[in-house]
């Protein structure tokens, strides 16, 4: 099986090339990749624990499911390919906006993403891919906000900054 390329971007989001996911991540270089919020009618977000065996951040709570765009592939595709792989649903999402971070962490890898944040509806329960995933629950968004604040240890680095992005957002749009 082939290793998973990302797309490399410059800032205007236009591509540039490919690499490897691993490659990109070691030399901190600017990709594609997109992050899911699914919300439900009580205004909860749908949060992932990572699964033990993660590569990197192993076990810290993260948004629904985030990822990296394929080749000739739309951000809403990757987003529900994804979404169905990790979380076993799929539901029709919308693109809230884009932005640049760089976040690095503890093994030598670092983030550097032209991240496009995406929502979507659901009220079930999921059926996780024990892989990828190894818990989840619904949280309110003040709740995570003052989570966060209060234990910033348990979250994944990019959605620190992803989630502030997105609050700030939603707060603005009122959604």
């Amino acid at each position: 099986m082939a290793k998973e390329q990302v797309i490399l971007v410059n800032e205007n989001d236009e591509p540039i090339g490919l690499m490897e996911k691993i490659e990109a991540h070691q030399k901190a270089l600017l990709h594609r990749a997109f992050s899911v919020f699914i919300l439900n009618n009580k205004n909860q977000i749908m949060l992932q624990q990572r699964a033990a065996g993660k590569y990197h951040s192993p076990l810290l709570w993260t948004n629904t499911c985030c990822s990296h765009q394929r080749k000739d592939e739309t951000s809403i595709q990757a987003g529900k390919r994804r979404l169905h792989e990790e979380m076993g649903f799929s539901v029709e999402l919308k693109e809230l906006f884009s932005f640049i971070y760089k976040a690095p962490f503890d093994n030598g890898l670092t983030e550097h993403e032209l991240d496009h944040v995406m929502i979507g509806y659901f009220n079930n329960e999921p059926v996780i891919n024990k892989e990828e995933v190894e818990s989840w629950k619904w949280m309110g968004i003040e709740e995570i906000n003052e989570d966060i604040q209060q234990h910033p240890e348990i979250y994944t680095a990019w959605f620190k900054i992803i989630f502030d992005k997105f609050y700030h957002h939603i707060e603005a749009q009122k959604i």
